[in-house]
């Protein structure tokens, strides 16, 4: 488990240990807001799309083979990002770091429910928690601290000798836990949950790029190529034999429900942490190690909770967490929504503190109880499916939100009387921000309903 953790947690980071640096690289890099967010959608959006895969994966190969496999290329990537000329070359690493991350997930949750007995998942979960939701929280203020003294393309060099610890310790250490089966291998269902995938995040994310808007033949048509490839993909995994991604796991109520949460809850969070440093350098005028230290209490509490909370649920179940937690996320983004340039940096330290908390409240719990309700035989396939779906909707909520919020902002210029004026940008970024805000706070209404319908689960025999 340890050799695992220390590969992912190095991995996970990099989702967001990018976004700090958003506003300097969209100058250095020349490139605008909406196509710099590739960076991030695209890193998710590459997890997303290999984890439906790795249902197969983890039955073709062994844990030693998936996880050492997965850190060279996340490693190889990591490198190219760091001496990358150009925005094209660096997008390729961050690429290459993508598929080695949705590799390594799978592993490790698949790993979890082999070696634990149900009763004691929750304080596991909770453990790797640390890992799956402290690493991306906190990669913001690690960020900014390096960049107060180092160029970006330290966010990179200075991952390498952990990457390449990892990769010895694992040798040394990593013990295989599954035996491959090696079943059938339907090229078909891969090319269709690569294009479904591909074409909604892609079209979620050009939507707020330039003239761009809902409207354009552009954007929902490569949504509508999206969800079409993806209903065939659904229908194609129910009559296989042996599916890909065995999406008979859905029958399980508790998994279905934690699947939506789990939609809600990565959208809201990893949306949340790229809007706030457009927030606090575009809008604010702060520096990015101030962005950085904004984020840090919350995001230390998140990795210093987790585990807490995986040793609540075992005691008390999932109700006792998963519906608090959600009634709290409501009351949070409402004030959210409430921000403005006047609001003091106290008060976003408190509400990324509750956000977190929130969020922590949900994640692990939810996750845990969904999978607790299967049969051993659907363990690769309950995994693949909550990783693929926390993915692909943290890339669709990182697309949709910053297009939303770049959409707002050029709203305001356009019927602004002098935009060019710094104090009429910064206004239109609130703005923006306000309109992302807004929808994540419809979002948490959801969710709070939903989870008024969650109960504790009992393992089936397989």
């Amino acid at each position: 488990m340890l050799s695992l953790m220390i590969g992912t947690f190095f991995s996970i980071l990099n989702e967001t240990l990018l976004n700090i640096a958003f506003p300097q690289l969209i100058i250095e890099l020349d490139v605008p807001a909406p196509t710099l967010q590739w960076l991030a959608t695209g890193y998710m959006l590459v997890v997303g799309v290999l984890v439906p895969a790795s249902a197969l994966l983890v039955q073709w190969f062994t844990t030693r083979q998936m996880f050492l496999g997965a850190m060279i290329i996340f490693t190889l990537g990591t490198l190219v990002c760091g001496i990358a000329p150009q925005f094209s070359v660096m997008l390729s690493g961050r690429l290459l770091q993508a598929v080695g991350t949705g590799l390594m997930l799978p592993v490790l949750m698949n790993t979890i429910l082999v070696l634990y007995p149900p009763e004691k998942r929750g304080a596991a979960m909770g453990t790797i928690g640390l890992v799956i939701m402290f690493a991306p929280a906190i990669g913001p203020t690690l960020s900014g601290l390096i960049l107060e003294s180092l160029n970006w393309r330290w966010l990179f060099f200075l991952v390498l000798p952990f990457s390449v610890f990892s990769i010895v310790f694992a040798f040394i250490y990593l013990k295989n836990v599954s035996e491959p089966i090696k079943p059938k291998v339907d090229v078909t269902s891969i090319v269709l949950s690569t294009i479904g995938f591909g074409g909604l995040v892609y079209g979620l994310s050009i939507s707020g790029e330039g003239d761009m808007n809902w409207l354009n033949p552009r954007v929902y048509g490569f949504v509508l190529v999206g969800v079409i490839s993806l209903l065939l993909f659904v229908y194609r995994q129910l009559r296989l034999k042996e599916p890909l991604l065995d999406l008979r796991a859905f029958k399980y109520s508790m998994l279905s429900l934690a699947a939506i949460l789990m939609i809600i809850m990565m959208m809201t969070f990893f949306s949340t942490m790229s809007l706030l440093p457009f927030m606090f350098q575009g809008a604010l005028g702060l520096t990015v190690v101030t962005s950085g230290l904004l984020m840090l209490p919350g995001s230390l509490l998140n990795g210093l909770i987790s585990p807490l909370m995986g040793k609540l649920f075992d005691r008390f179940g999932p109700r006792a967490l998963v519906v608090p937690g959600a009634a709290f996320l409501v009351v949070i983004m409402w004030f959210f929504t409430r921000v403005s340039i006047e609001t003091t940096q106290m008060t976003y330290i408190i509400l990324h503190v509750c956000l977190m908390v929130a969020i922590s409240m949900i994640m692990m719990p939810i996750q845990t109880n969904g999978l607790n309700q299967l049969p051993p035989h659907y363990y690769p396939h309950g995994t693949a499916i909550l990783n693929t779906l926390q993915q692909v909707a943290g890339a669709i909520g990182v697309a949709f939100f910053i297009g939303t919020m770049s959409a707002g902002q050029r709203n305001f210029l356009e019927q602004s009387s002098d935009p060019t004026s710094p104090l009429q940008i910064s206004q239109g970024m609130v703005v923006g921000v306000h309109n992302a805000f807004m929808i994540g706070f419809g979002f948490a209404i959801v969710a709070f309903i939903l989870s008024l319908f969650i109960k504790r689960t009992v393992t089936p025999k397989d």
